[in-house]
C-alpha cells in the first residue's frame, strides 16, 4: 500500500476509534464491498482497528417472523442507554433477488432508537449468505467495537431454523419466541434451542399473558432435558412485552449475569478464541470459492460440466473433482 493510502487508512481508523459515525458507516460500507481494491483497503483498516476491539458484550438475537425482534431490540436498547451504555445494532435483512438490497429496512422499524445519539443502527442485506447473517457481519462487529460501543446486537434475518451462524460470532445468543404452548413447541427445532443462552417469550401482555406464561413453562421443561453449552451458565426462560416495555429490566440483568458468569469461568475468552478460529476457516472457504469462480479456465469448463450434470450424464462429485483439478493444476 502506498504512503498516501496508508495515511488515509490511518486517518480513517483514527476517526472510527474517536466515534465518528460517518467514518464508522463508511468503514462498514468498505467492508461490505466486493471490489478487490476495497477488500484490500478494508483489510488494512481492520488491522488497525483490531487492537481496539473485543471489549463489548456481543448479543445475537433470533426468532421466527412476527415475534417482534425489532420492537424488542428498541425496548432493550433504550433500557441499555438508560444504564449508561452505547450500543450498535447490526440488523441483517432478507435480500431482494433483483436489487440485492435489504427488503425490510430495520432502521425504519426502530425509529425511537435510531434517533438516540448513543445508538448506531446498520441494516445489511443477507445476500446469499446462509445462517441468518451477512458475510461481513463479523468484521462490522469488530469495527463497531473499535468505535467504542459497549453493546453490539446482531439481529438475524429470522426466516427459519438456519439462524445458527450468529451463535458463532456472539457471546450471548438470545432466542425470542411467540406465546403458544404444547404442540407449538414442535415447530421449534432442537438445534437452535440448544444454542440459546436466554429464551424470551415476547408479547406477554393482555390476552396473551396467560399463553406466554404457559409457553415459558413448556420451554423451560424442554430446556431442562438439554445439555447446557456452558459450564458456568444454564439457559433461562423469561417473559416480556417489548411493546409495553415490561420484563426488559430482568432480561438486562440476566444478560449481565451471563457475561459475568462466563468471564469468571474463563469461557468468554476461550469462546472468543474458538470463534476467531472458526472465522478463519469460514473466510478461507468463502475466499477459495470466490477465487475458483473468478478463474477464467474454470469458467470456460464450468458451463459444459453444469450441462452434463443437469442432463444426468455426470455426477456432481465427478464434475466437482474435474473443476478442482483444473483450478489447482493437479
Amino acid at each position: 500500500m502506498s504512503t498516501a493510502k496508508e495515511t488515509a487508512t490511518a486517518d480513517h481508523a483514527a476517526k472510527v476509534m474517536a466515534g465518528d459515525r460517518r467514518a464508522l458507516a463508511r468503514a462498514i460500507t468498505l467492508i461490505e464491498s466486493t471490489r478487490p481494491d476495497h477488500r484490500r483497503q478494508a483489510e488494512a483498516l481492520l488491522e488497525r482497528l483490531l487492537p481496539k476491539s473485543g471489549k463489548s458484550l456481543r448479543i445475537g438475537i433470533s426468532g421466527p417472523p412476527g415475534v417482534g425482534k425489532s420492537t424488542f431490540i428498541e425496548a432493550f436498547g433504550q433500557y441499555a442507554i438508560e444504564q449508561g451504555k452505547r450500543l450498535a445494532v447490526l440488523a441483517v435483512d432478507p435480500s431482494s433477488r433483483l436489487s440485492g438490497g435489504s427488503i425490510l429496512g430495520d432502521k425504519t422499524r426502530m425509529e425511537e432508537l435510531s434517533r438516540a445519539p448513543e445508538a448506531f443502527i446498520r441494516p445489511s442485506p443477507a445476500g446469499l449468505t446462509l445462517g441468518g447473517v451477512a458475510r461481513r457481519t463479523r468484521e462490522a462487529l469488530l469495527v463497531c467495537e473499535a468505535a467504542g460501543f459497549d453493546l453490539i446486537i446482531v439481529e438475524t434475518v429470522g426466516v427459519g431454523q438456519s439462524e445458527t451462524a450468529v451463535a458463532d460470532m456472539v457471546d450471548l445468543f438470545l432466542l425470542l419466541l411467540l406465546p403458544g404452548g404444547g404442540d407449538d413447541l414442535q415447530g421449534i427445532k432442537r438445534g437452535i434451542m440448544e444454542l440459546a443462552d436466554l429464551i424470551v417469550v415476547n408479547k406477554a401482555d393482555g390476552d396473551m399473558a396467560a399463553a406466554a406464561e404457559r409457553s415459558a413453562a413448556d420451554v423451560a421443561n424442554a430446556m431442562g432435558l438439554m445439555q447446557p453449552r456452558h459450564k458456568g451458565w444454564r439457559p433461562e426462560v423469561l417473559r416480556c412485552s417489548a411493546l409495553k416495555r415490561t420484563g426488559i429490566a430482568e432480561i438486562w440483568a440476566r444478560a449481565q449475569a451471563f457475561a459475568a458468569a462466563l468471564a469468571k469461568s474463563g469461557e468468554l475468552k476461550s469462546r472468543r478464541r474458538d470463534q476467531a478460529r472458526a472465522w478463519l476457516w469460514h473466510e478461507l472457504s468463502d475466499s477459495l470459492l470466490d477465487a475458483l469462480k473468478a478463474d477464467p479456465e474454470v469458467a470456460a469448463q464450468l458451463a459444459d460440466l453444469e450441462a452434463k450434470v443437469s442432463a444426468g450424464k455426470m455426477t456432481p462429485t465427478t464434475a466437482a473433482r474435474a473443476i478442482l483439478t483444473k483450478f489447482l493444476g493437479i
